[in-house]
């Protein structure tokens, strides 16, 4: 269709009533789209993804009340609660992602966990907060200021390292160091007490090195680690990640071996009026090859062995292994003991034993609670 000019110079064109109506027949049913998609580059990524709600019950451990006006925080994120008169929180419209939430409260240890929102509600079920400088009435060895999270998958295995053989007559290899000094190669998760204000870190995974008396923290979700020292812990629960239990730790510097602390962790096996606990350590065992007979091993290796001890108050005594020295550890129940161990069978050279000793001495006093049904070889 041909439209005549009205200004040629100007280059303009005079549109018919016929081309015009096209033009809208054409562009404007677009125009309610166009608008929507305009509008919504003006709105929050947030109005678009689908939100949950996380909730849960704060509980004072000192006398199991609820507690009432506790901020609850996601970090460096709006998210926020208060806590009510029943110690209910609920934080709303919380979009999917990795969260550090932490918890204070005026006169109590502060709380932090790491938590994740997945595509439901996350309800965290009741949370205990301490007041500072609380201690277990009982006088336990193991504060109950911490608790165990979730079970955490292996993260990884110890390498499978196979030795090669020697040619007589070509020099032989350098010795290698094998083995490594963790006290579980594995990642755990782990509920951490600090020293400083009795902070509670829940919701990392954690390994122990024995050597560095170091802990390598990291988020579940993250290959990148941190360290952090030992003299910073307090208490420390490991979920094992083969055997699926919860492991104590306690730090030695809260104990005395012939009046001086410890530095270290102890793992407290079975825990009331008098402690059964353990230390793991390690050492390198030289290489004992003999290059002219070609016997021994060439490599040297990092070896751990548990040693057992009990607790009296905060001091520390290596377990006896002799009969007689063991049971009068027990004092006036000695003979009480020594029946019940012939009774069960039980051996004062056997670690196990120990383990079954103990907790039925500790059984026979009030507030008495098993921490686990065996003993967890590392």
């Amino acid at each position: 269709m041909h439209i005549p000019k009205l200004y040629p110079e100007s280059g303009d064109y005079i549109i018919t009533n016929l081309k015009l109506t096209t033009l809208k027949a054409k562009y404007l049913h677009a125009f309610p789209l166009f608008l929507l998609m305009l509008v919504a580059l003006t709105l929050p990524l947030e109005s678009f993804a689908q939100t949950f709600h996380i909730k849960g019950i704060l509980r004072n451990g000192a006398n199991d009340e609820y507690i009432s006006g506790a901020t609850i925080i996601l970090k460096e994120t709006p998210y926020f609660a208060l806590s009510d008169d029943a110690g209910n929180f609920t934080i709303p419209g919380v979009i999917p992602g990795d969260y550090i939430m932490t918890i204070n409260f005026v006169n109590f240890q502060g709380y932090q966990s790491r938590i994740e929102i997945k595509d439901k509600d996350l309800n965290l079920g009741m949370i205990t907060l301490f007041p500072y400088g609380f201690e277990d009435p009982s006088g336990a060895a193991l504060q109950k200021t911490i608790r165990a999270t979730n079970v955490a998958e292996l993260f990884s295995k110890r390498p499978n390292f196979v030795g090669g053989q020697q040619v007589f007559g070509i020099p032989p290899e350098p010795k290698r160091l094998f083995g490594n000094f963790y006290l579980d190669q594995k990642w755990n998760k782990a509920s951490i007490l600090l020293y400083r204000n009795d902070e509670i870190m829940e919701g990392y995974l954690v390994r122990y090195n024995i050597n560095s008396n170091n802990f390598e923290i990291r988020a579940e979700n993250s290959n990148e680690a941190s360290s952090l020292p030992g003299i910073r812990v307090r208490n420390i629960v490991l979920i094992d990640g083969e055997h699926k239990v919860p492991r104590y730790f306690v730090n030695g510097l809260d104990f005395r071996d012939e009046g001086a602390p410890i530095a270290g962790f102890f793992e407290v096996l079975v825990d009331g009026k008098m402690p059964l606990v353990r230390r793991t350590v390690a050492s390198i065992r030289e290489s004992n090859y003999n290059q002219a007979l070609m016997v021994g091993d060439p490599d040297d290796r990092i070896v751990k062995r548990n040693v057992y001890y009990y607790l009296v108050g905060k001091n520390l005594f290596e377990v006896p292994k002799k009969k007689k020295k063991f049971f009068e550890i027990f004092g006036e129940k000695a003979e009480e003991m020594m029946a019940f161990a012939e009774e069960n069978r039980l051996e004062t050279k056997n670690e196990a034993s120990w383990f079954s000793l103990f907790t039925h001495y500790n059984s026979q006093f009030e507030g008495f609670a098993p921490l686990v049904d065996s003993i967890i070889d590392n």
